[in-house]
């Protein structure tokens, strides 16, 4: 069985729980991890950094949440992290750093209020360590050989706090870092080298000019950056030098870095398809020793990142637009104000854009459709197509009315929904909830979710997920899973809805979502109970996904418009920023 601090549910699988180590064991880790930090004063590393945070044995042992214990060493909650530091300590000498993680507050009552009452999972963590516990517990750890913090929020049955995703404001926990700074210097606290203990802060804050005025205000001591140097591991250096404009930005989707970690493959990046592939991906492009004359169709992420690596690489390209920007779906994904981090990127490709167009021989081209017919006779070695995909509109009675839009076309022109009061969104995936937090969030509308599947945004990062349906819920947009559309008649929606109590709230955000080839044996069957209903809808948006464009991929190859004819992004199969700049990238380097 897996173990815990006391009989605890499994995050994962709440069928299976843990059972509380016995105080032998948690001595044999004491001793282990003095082990570990010793190994690694001898190999010589510069120090250790001990994770007590977000929900991990170290947090578990020394949070009164989690340890319920009554009876041994152990059940004083603290002594655990105490025992462990000094461990270390007396292993490595007074020189040798030890940086503690730890989280202010695991924030679960004020995440989620009277539930903590009324849901049997959340009942036992109820009893979570307060603020002014944990502050004294960092005074202790300073006295048992602790140097410095990083701090801030939240643990895995709140991830969207240690992990905040895009929808969360940029410096978010720097009031953190400052509370913990004020309690230490209001207490006189010292480190072991008689100088005020450095608190480190973390959370967003990846814009170099946000990290340098946090230093100045005296927020923090230090600068913790994780997914900003996926994103660009030069971040440092970049800022330093004062190209903060090259930088490329994190768009805190968690895709890649750790939704894929999560389904069972490695951390990667969405918007750098370098990271994780350094062993096989060159930092600097290998130049093209037979310069082709390339043309890119679709200038959506895929497209941008298949003409820059192209271009860079000595190949004469041209990037045709049919609309009068790029960007393809960033466009319309980085319209919800939450989405202010993918409007940053889309700046950025922009900017690249701009400045290998400068350097190399790029051409972009916007307001320039282009069919298989007017691609013949132009000479081009190789056509890539990435026109996108298109939305799917499903056959069902009354989809063609006035007030049916599309998701898309609605954060292209949000004028569509001006008229609206009553707005339903049908299909709750990322684009559909993004899209209802936009029209409740920045339109002020009345909004009503309607998802076929049991769960709404399966698939989407944890963290991602359970922050947007958090605001969903916050704004008061009610979320009905497991119900079907089955006509439009005017402003009436008519849907058959599951009303059985084995429909799963999809309000849940405290347990993840298993990956697709991982069951849950658990899991109980959801039972039907059908009921036709009504509601009322000014604007009815479809937001059911898309469909891959390969029509037009078709008629080039018909059409035989170059020797050689290459699909990529949604054109292809429909993906997310992660898919397309990884395709656009490896097809650029590929030519």
């Amino acid at each position: 069985m897996p173990v815990s601090a006391s009989w605890n549910p499994n995050f994962y699988i709440p069928g299976i729980p843990c059972r509380p180590m016995t105080d032998g064991e948690c001595k044999t880790i004491i001793k282990a991890a003095g082990q570990g930090a010793a190994d690694a004063k001898a190999a010589t590393i510069d120090g250790v950094y001990l994770h007590g945070h977000e929900g991990y044995l170290l947090e578990q042992m020394t949070n009164p949440a989690f340890n319920r214990r009554k009876f041994g060493r152990y059940a004083n909650w603290q002594n655990f992290g105490l025992d462990m530091v000094k461990e270390i300590r007396k292993r490595t000498g007074p020189n040798f750093p030890i940086m503690y993680r730890i989280d202010l507050s695991l924030a679960l009552n004020e995440t989620y209020g009277e539930r903590m009452d009324t849901v049997t999972s959340l009942k036992k963590f109820k009893r979570e360590r307060t603020v002014a516990q944990t502050l004294d517990y960092m005074v202790n750890l300073v006295k048992a050989g602790v140097d410095f913090f990083d701090v801030d929020l939240g643990c895995y049955d709140n991830w969207r706090l240690p992990h905040p995703p895009t929808s969360v404001p940029s410096g978010c926990f720097l009031p953190v870092a400052r509370l913990v700074k004020e309690y230490f210097a209001h207490e006189k606290v010292l480190s072991n080298a008689g100088l005020p203990v450095p608190v480190v802060a973390v959370g967003k804050l990846g814009y170099p000019d946000l990290a340098e005025q946090a230093l100045r205000d005296g927020d923090c001591d230090m600068i913790m950056l994780a997914r900003p140097l996926l994103a660009d591991s030069e971040w440092p250096n970049k800022a330093y030098a004062g190209n903060v404009s090259d930088i490329r930005p994190c768009i805190g989707d968690q895709e890649a870095c750790i939704n894929e970690f999560v389904e069972g493959g490695h951390p990667q990046c969405s918007v750098n398809p370098r990271t994780g592939f350094e062993d096989v991906i060159n930092r600097e492009l290998t130049p093209t020793t037979k310069p082709k004359k390339v043309a890119v169709i679709g200038a959506g992420p895929s497209g941008i990142m298949c003409a820059l690596t192209a271009a860079r690489r000595g190949h004469h390209v041209t990037l045709f637009e049919k609309t009068d920007r790029v960007g393809g779906m960033l466009v319309p994904g980085s319209q919800p104000k939450i989405k202010y981090e993918v409007k940053n990127y889309l700046a950025y490709l922009e900017a690249q854009l701009k400045s290998c167009s400068a350097k190399h021989d790029l051409t972009v081209k916007l307001n320039s459709p282009v069919t298989p017919e007017s691609l013949k006779g132009q000479g081009f070695d190789t056509v890539v197509i990435g026109v996108g995909g298109s939305p799917v509109t499903p056959k069902l009675p009354g989809v063609d009315q006035a007030n049916v839009v599309q998701a898309i076309d609605l954060l292209l022109k949000p004028e569509l929904a001006e008229k609206a009061k009553n707005v339903v969104v049908i299909g709750a995936g990322a684009v559909g909830c993004e899209t209802a937090h936009y029209l409740a969030a920045d339109l002020g509308k009345k909004v009503t979710v309607v998802e076929m599947l049991p769960i709404v945004m399966p698939g989407m990062c944890t963290a991602n997920r359970g922050h947007l349906i958090h605001e969903l819920e916050r704004l008061g947009v009610p979320l009905w899973n497991c119900t079907k559309l089955i006509s439009i008649e005017g402003d009436q929606v008519k849907l058959a809805r599951n009303v059985s109590s084995t429909v799963p709230d999809p309000y849940i955000t405290w347990t993840p979502i298993l990956p697709e080839n991982i069951s849950n044996p658990f899991a109980k069957p959801v039972q039907d109970e059908i009921k036709e209903q009504s509601i009322s809808a000014d604007l009815v948006v479809l937001a059911m996904g898309l469909r891959n464009g390969r029509a037009y991929y078709e008629a080039c190859m018909n059409a035989q418009v170059a020797p050689e004819i290459i699909q990529l992004g949604d054109s292809f199969q429909i993906g997310r920023v992660f898919e397309a700049v990884k395709s656009g990238s490896m097809i650029g380097r590929s030519l």
